[in-house]
């Protein structure tokens, strides 16, 4: 687990590979009975940590506005991850499936009880932040974010991912 601030607040992130729950998972989170709240990220989508931080900051600035676009914080923070405006479309692409196994979980101002709660929630084994970029699917990102090859000879997939959440909204 690691904790980073953004914008004043603190985001919680933890690791899992070899997931076995995600369906009751995906069930308590659509049910609205996941306690405690967490976003639940499919990992291999996430070359590194610093896109999902520029997510949650453009989360956090949208609750400051009051114009969540999604009924929580942490699914916000899922959506702004994706590269669609469509809600739905966000949360099933960049979010969890019935068959992940490799998720990231995220949440806003954790307390150390509610990380010790999570890691119990999750039927997995957690391992470091630093296996991110071994582990993402390029193919995969590439073709959600629409990345071409040309643009990776000039720039890092983690760059190009960020540079498309920040924008998102503009275009």
């Amino acid at each position: 687990m690691k904790v980073f601030e953004v914008d004043g607040r603190t985001l919680s992130v933890v690791l899992f590979t070899d997931v076995l729950n995600s369906s009751e998972l995906l069930d308590a989170m659509q049910s609205g009975t996941l306690e405690p709240e967490v976003a639940f990220l499919n990992a291999s989508l996430v070359p590194d940590v610093f896109p999902v931080l520029v997510a949650a900051h453009k989360t956090l600035l949208s609750k400051s506005r009051e114009t969540l676009t999604t009924r929580t914080l942490h699914s916000e923070l899922v959506y702004n991850y994706s590269r669609s405006k469509h809600i739905s479309e966000s949360l099933k692409r960049c979010g969890i499936s019935k068959d992940s196994t490799y998720v990231l979980v995220a949440r806003f101002d954790a307390s150390h009880d509610e990380m010790k709660s999570i890691e119990k929630l999750v039927n997995g084994k957690e391992i470091g932040l630093e296996e991110l970029a071994g582990r993402a699917n390029q193919a995969q990102i590439q073709k959600h974010y629409k990345i071409s090859g040309l643009e990776l000879g000039i720039s890092s997939l983690d760059n190009a991912i960020t540079c498309r959440i920040a924008v998102r909204d503009a275009l």
